[in-house]
């Protein structure tokens, strides 16, 4: 197994490899016929690269999903002889035990991590990492798909069982409301001696209150205008590009624009923003309004975020603190889902707000009837006379 050399014909540094032409996909038995195509793609890795191109401004994203998309492109030529484009599912049932279980070169630890001839794999991967990767690629299959380029997804067909399955039924990945008002009363207590501080600080704190409140994945938050804020009908929403292009708007409290406004004084800008203005609605770390802060910058600062208000909690709460140093940026997403759920805000709008495909998804963010029933069960146990031993 060696990955195919950097060419003249693909020098993209998003995904440089080429694939002989036998296996390059132009011919592919998985390709749409008799329809417009969307993406300027004649090949597989020419599509590839348009799917990679959408998460350019999330470069974790962006490094993840190209190292399973590079998997699959040479696994399919390498190993099966088949371009991506005429994969079955036959073929991804087979994909999948190869996941659990690479061999030879594929893992072989005697090959350096970088270069051509690297290994691909560090040893057979876990069921969370399978179901991950598969996600990952299924992604790209449907997107694919929806540009005209593949007449369909056969990952589509997959049939979720055993932990992965559980694993869906409810998310776990998100801050209860004890620990949130812990995170928010932590950043209070950051030093504000020093301008640097100040700034740091107001960033932090319109950051989070951003992501929390409206939801927003990294990528969306880093790129968003403050001309994205708009009023109809005398309220205020939010115009979000999210993946894949599509668009959506989240509903925008009062409070919400209250912290921006605040956030927006502090760098002397008027409180509220205008239909044309050009502002970030995250200024950059130096501060400039026509600068966005990047998604990276927008990743580390709310780590820092949490890994402060840990260090707070470590001797009272370590529990509380180990969940918050396991935290990220999308556990914020999480947060503010769960807990528009716990409010009792119908589905169907909660569904809207994260921009959902499925409503099945969203579901997974219904909490409260487990609380009642844990709660009740412990209730009645407690209230048991249990015999003496």
């Amino acid at each position: 197994m060696n990955l195919p050399a950097t060419t003249a014909e693909s020098p993209d540094p998003v995904l440089s490899i080429a694939l002989p032409a036998a296996v390059d996909g132009r011919d592919g038995t998985n390709r749409a016929r008799g329809v417009r195509l969307q993406i300027a793609a004649s090949c597989d890795v020419e599509a590839v690269r348009v799917w990679l191109a959408e998460y350019a401004g999330s470069p974790h994203t962006l490094r993840s999903y190209r190292k399973e998309a590079v998997r699959l492109l040479l696994w399919a030529t390498q190993t099966l002889g088949k371009p991506l484009s005429s994969l079955t599912r036959e073929d991804f049932l087979v994909y999948e035990r190869f996941l659990a279980a690479p061999t030879g070169d594929w893992a072989d630890p005697e090959r350096p991590r970088r270069g051509g001839a690297r290994r691909l794999f560090d040893g057979p991967l876990s069921e969370r990492s399978q179901h991950q990767a598969l996600g990952i690629v299924s992604n790209l299959l449907s997107y694919l798909v929806s540009a005209g380029y593949l007449a369909g997804n056969p990952l589509a067909l997959r049939r979720r069982t055993g932990a992965a399955a559980k694993r869906a039924r409810r998310v776990e990945r998100y801050l209860d409301h004890a620990l949130w008002d812990h995170v928010l009363a932590s950043v209070e207590q950051w030093p504000r001696i020093t301008a640097r501080d100040h700034q740091h600080y107001e960033r932090s704190r319109w950051l989070i209150r951003l992501l929390y409140h409206t939801g927003l994945r990294v990528s969306e938050a880093a790129n968003a205008k403050a001309a994205d804020f708009y009023q109809r009908r005398g309220k205020w929403w939010l115009y979000v590009v999210g993946k894949g292009g599509s668009e959506g708007e989240v509903p925008v409290s009062t409070a919400l624009m209250a912290e921006l406004a605040r956030y927006r004084v502090f760098y002397g800008l008027p409180p509220t923003p205008s239909g044309d203005e050009t502002v970030a609605a995250i200024l950059s770390v130096t501060g400039d309004p026509h600068k966005n802060l990047t998604p990276a910058a927008v990743y580390l600062i709310v780590k820092e975020v949490f890994r402060r208000a840990a260090d707070a909690l470590a001797t009272s709460d370590p529990v509380g603190a180990a969940t918050l140093l396991r935290a990220s940026t999308h556990w914020l997403r999480h947060s503010a889902a769960s807990h528009q759920a716990d409010a009792g805000t119908d589905l169907r709008f909660i569904q809207k707000n994260m921009r959902h495909a499925s409503i099945q998804t969203t579901g997974i963010y219904l909490h409260a009837e487990d609380d009642r029933r844990h709660s009740e069960t412990v209730r009645e146990q407690g209230e048991r006379e249990w015999p003496d031993s």
